[in-house]
């Protein structure tokens, strides 16, 4: 599962475990701090749970952008954009670790503390992530069939593209974040020779589809409709915009729900590369 549905909105679930994770351990960490270890009240360790939770986001935007600085470079403005998920993991739990490291060092009395909230929050993220996630890591695509929206054939997702590298976008044109983005792959769809782009619309009619198309006047390939949108829940997400990284055998090697930035996109499209 990659996101949540409460009522009309729709939230990716990895910063909600995170956001989950650290507060639990910080809670836990402050009731140990003055109930067993008798720390004044005015010292709070576990405050610094939320501080490293902060510092190893900051690393690992920072580490992915400096990974993909030719990316971000033509567009400074995107590394504010963090909706793009652009985060080198490693690189952020080993600023969170380093940083909870040299408090500890720093406070022995808060030791103890701390390593039961770091315990209980690591529990927490580890256990929910292990539950949500796939059973395979790198899942098929469904066989949801899609219908075209001019011509009116019938297609299974896996056929389209086949042996491609191929990203497939499910969007509505009633999404803003949707559209923000349509842009960006119309672009790259044109510069990308060796990708399959595909759009495949959730649960709108061949008329909506078309006439959203004539109004922005953007050059697309590969719109296809999926009239009873089974392709979102099919894959785990329950909104909307996502876009499935595949690779030419068919499987799913990245699965980013939220909208993308160009640069982002840009450098997926280069991991996709690198893991074929």
């Amino acid at each position: 599962m990659y996101s949540l549905s409460l009522g009309p909105l729709a939230l990716p679930v990895a910063p909600l475990l995170l956001i989950v994770a650290v507060w639990l351990g910080a809670w836990l960490a402050g009731r140990w701090a003055h109930r067993r270890s008798g720390l004044p009240v005015g010292e709070r360790p576990g405050d610094e749970l939320v501080h490293a939770a902060w510092w190893g986001l900051l690393w690992a935007r920072l580490v992915h952008v400096g990974l993909n600085a030719d990316l971000y470079l033509p567009h400074p403005l995107a590394v504010l954009d963090v909706r793009d998920g652009g985060w080198h993991g490693w690189s952020g739990w080993a600023a969170g670790l380093l940083w909870l490291l040299w408090k500890a060092w720093r406070r022995p009395a808060w030791r103890q503390a701390m390593g039961l909230g770091v315990a209980a929050g690591s529990l927490v993220w580890g256990t929910a992530s292990w539950a949500l996630s796939p059973d395979d890591a790198q899942p098929p695509l469904p066989g949801v069939r899609v219908y075209h929206p001019t011509n009116g054939s019938v297609q299974a997702l896996p056929s389209l593209g086949r042996g491609q590298l191929r990203v497939i976008n499910l969007w509505a044109s009633w999404c803003g974040p949707c559209r923000q983005e349509m842009p960006i792959f119309a672009r790259l769809q044109r510069t990308e020779a060796d990708v399959q782009f595909l759009f495949i619309n959730q649960g709108e009619s061949t008329q909506d589809v078309q006439a959203y198309l004539r109004s922005t006047q953007l050059p697309l390939q590969g719109v296809w409709l999926d009239s009873s949108s089974e392709l979102g829940p099919a894959v785990g997400v329950a909104g909307l915009p996502a876009t499935l990284f595949v690779d030419p055998d068919g499987r799913i090697v990245e699965l980013h729900f939220g909208v993308l930035s160009e640069p982002a996109l840009q450098a997926r499209l280069r991991a996709l590369r690198e893991a074929s």
